[in-house]
């Protein structure tokens, strides 16, 4: 968006905007009687609304490729046509200047460098400037149209530059567009939105009638791209700040949108910023003739050069090597050699089919000096103790180059400009890189190797507890260290000794007791060194202990009594009876509720947190009786109601009951659950009925069947 001052308050308003005609489906605002109309919303600098109007019809027209390159095939997938608005408003002098402001929606939904493109509008703004900042302005225009497409992999240069009319000072950077109105109201005063969709998740009651006053939001760039980084490319693209030209080579094709500023200064003062929002697409590009000279491997390589030739389509080449020096500098070959009289930069042409309409010409810069390729001999690893490194440059350089050496901080001296330093000594033990950095003319060449000294063993014990109960069962960690294999010996002050890695040692009786470990290498750095730990202590533990009574009862009689007989020291008791009972008092009684065999423990703690168990086992013998009534009256006063037999110490058991006629009535296999005198839900009659009882005596360890009578009786 442009602004001409036409004098008494009078600007002419030029919006051009641009559509992808392509894959675009929406018109321009104001073409046609379908499409919304197009409108502009001013304000002044207090963010008051100063109106909105109607800027009419574009003028639409479409945009040519801007390649014109007969050895480049413009691709037939882009079309981009260029719709221009005009119209004038007058804006008498005001503090603070006015905004103009157009916003639209949406974008293509295949851009690849914002997030969610398709539901992405776009602002066009300007600023016309208070008579206190200048007396009149009109704004810069760009020269040229923006580039429809750009060939992927295909180095980019673009002018962006701009005139003014007033003569202003333009400065050109890359910057980020504007978000505009979005999928649910892509127009102002398009009324109310049609209702949720896609490109309209949460719709407003309402669309809005003007657009609202800046700041503005930049559109949301998807990574790794931003507004400094907006499109992928190597080298990235970048523009020129004073000349506007934008230079780079994508590398990946598809749709990008990026903005390009403009800022105008008068007197060195900024008065405006104008914006343009454009989009870009890379394709893949048929070229027909492509002249391209390989870069050179490195500066530093002699007089004599085999250029290479990575050029397409070409079938005759015109080098020129750029010797001044002399006219024989050019050849026709496709991979010439040339060896240059002196050294110094030369720029090197190719032109690829010469005087043939579809040509192409590529020129690099060589740069032409000796050779430089410096390295220095590995020295072999030193101990730490006495070390003293010795260094010399090796390979092919020229008596006037300069050296310099980084040893590091970790040495002494840490750097050097000498051809061969010595007595470089190094501080600490370790692995550390030295660097040798050589120049040459305006040639440098490197080299980086490493030296390594190797440090004094460690000796460590690790993890050892110092509060230990007697007897001390001790699994040392050897926690050593070394660059070198270790022998270990082990000390301790009960008088054993060990050469194991982690030996395992007792300690008893009570005291405090002392290891030393030494650790010994034997190769190449013949050194010693030694750890002691003196404050291994060995507590005393205590001693369970307790009796019970009776040692064997039975089921009839299954109270124990128990008493603690542990030692004095003991504070914490606890006692575990075998049948999921617990205690922690010293003396207990527990009752059990099953025969069996239990085996009681019992644990004790001292004040040093030392423990000690011991285990017994009491016996719970079995009692079995059996007894059976022989009548019942089932009339739910709740005596006498269910015919139950009497049955303890008794397993597989299973209770039947029939009818004369041999009828089952009743069944269980629960020694508790008795017969309440129903069968199928209905009361049984007054009668005698059979039962029997199969089940195992526990005491005799036999299966025993019973049989009987049973009389229901009914009280009348």
């Amino acid at each position: 968006m442009i602004y001409d001052d036409l004098g008494s308050g009078n600007y002419r308003i030029t919006l051009k905007v641009y559509r992808d005609c392509f894959t675009g489906l929406a018109p321009f605002d104001g073409a046609g009687a379908n499409a919304a109309a197009a409108y502009i919303t001013v304000y002044d600098a207090s963010q008051n609304l100063i109106g909105v109007f109607d800027i009419g019809a574009p003028v639409i027209s479409p945009v040519p490729p801007a390649i014109n390159n007969p050895c480049i095939l413009t691709p037939n997938t882009v079309c981009v046509e260029q719709g221009i608005y005009t119209y004038t408003v007058n804006l008498p002098p005001l503090s603070g200047g006015y905004y103009i402001v157009y916003q639209r929606c949406c974008r293509n939904g295949t851009i690849l460098n914002i997030v969610n493109p398709g539901l992405v509008g776009s602002t066009y703004y300007t600023h016309i400037p208070g008579p206190e900042t200048v007396a009149f302005n009109n704004s810069p225009r760009f020269t040229n149209l923006p580039p429809i497409f750009v060939c992927n992999s295909l180095k980019f240069t673009f002018n962006h530059g701009a005139t003014d009319p007033d003569g202003d000072q333009l400065v050109y950077s890359i910057c980020s567009p504007f978000q505009g109105l979005d999928g649910c109201c892509p127009s102002l005063n398009s009324g109310a939105p049609v209702g949720t969709s896609s490109s309209c998740i949460s719709p407003p009651a309402f669309c809005p009638t003007e657009a609202p006053p800046p700041p503005y939001s930049p559109i949301l760039f998807l990574p790794p791209y931003s507004s400094g980084y907006p499109i992928a490319s190597n080298p990235a693209f970048s523009i020129n700040p004073t000349t506007g030209v934008l230079v780079g080579t994508p590398n990946l094709n598809g749709q990008w949108v990026f903005g390009i500023c403009v800022q105008e200064f008068r007197n060195n003062q900024l008065i405006n910023t104008h914006y343009r929002d454009f989009q870009i697409n890379v394709v893949t590009c048929s070229v027909t003739v492509l002249s391209v000279i390989p870069d050179q491997v490195s500066k530093c390589m002699g007089n004599t050069f085999n250029f290479g030739n990575q050029s397409i389509g070409g079938t005759e080449f015109n080098w020129d090597f750029g010797d001044n020096t002399t006219n024989a500098d050019t050849s026709h070959l496709v991979n010439p050699s040339y060896t240059y009289a002196d050294t110094g930069s030369y720029v090197v042409t190719l032109i690829t089919n010469p005087g043939k309409p579809c040509a192409d010409t590529a020129q690099k810069t060589f740069y032409v000096y000796p050779p430089l390729d410096i390295s220095f001999p590995p020295n072999l690893k030193q101990c730490f103790r006495g070390n003293a490194f010795n260094f010399s440059v090796t390979g092919v350089y020229l008596p006037q180059t300069t050296f310099n050496w980084n040893f590091s901080s970790a040495a002494s001296p840490s750097t050097s400009t000498l051809l061969t330093p010595a007595n470089i000594t190094y501080t600490n033990a370790g692995k550390y890189y030295v660097k040798l950095i050589a120049k040459q003319f305006s040639c440098i060449d490197s080299f980086i190797d490493t030296v390594r000294i190797v440090g004094r063993p460690i000796a460590k014990i690790s993890n050892l507890p110092t509060s230990l109960c007697n007897p001390a069962t001790v699994a040392f960690s050897n926690g050593s260290s070394s660059d070198l294999p270790l022998t270990y010996y082990w000390q301790f002050s009960n008088g054993n000794t060990s050469t194991l890695f982690e030996p395992t040692q007792v300690f008893t009786p009570t005291g405090v007791y002392g290891v030393t470990l030494t650790v010994i290498t034997t190769s190449l750095c013949l050194d010693t060194n030694m750890v002691s730990v003196t404050n291994v202590t060995v507590n005393p533990s205590p001693y369970a202990g307790f009796t019970f009574s009776p040692q064997v009862t039975s089921i009839f009689d299954p109270e124990i009594t128990i008493n603690s007989t542990a030692s004095s020291d003991v504070l914490h008791w606890e006692y575990l009876f075998g049948d999921g009972g617990w205690s922690v008092f010293p003396y207990e009684k527990h009752t059990y509720e099953n025969y069996g065999n239990y085996v009681i423990s019992q644990f004790v703690t001292n004040n040093f947190g030392c423990r000690d168990t011991i285990r017994q086992t009491v016996r719970i013998l079995p009692e079995f009786r059996f007894w059976i009534p022989n009548a019942f009256t089932p009339d739910e006063n709740l005596l006498n109601d269910y015919f139950m037999p009497i049955a303890i110490g008794v397993v597989n058991y299973e209770f039947d009951i029939f009818d004369r006629w041999g009828e089952k009535l009743f069944s269980t296999k629960n020694p508790k659950q008795g017969w309440n005198g129903f069968y199928r839900g209905q009361e049984c009659k007054q009668d005698t009925y059979v039962w029997r009882i199969t089940f195992k005596n526990v005491v005799t360890e036999k299966d025993e069947v019973h049989y009987g009578h049973v009389t229901l009786l009914k009280n009348l």
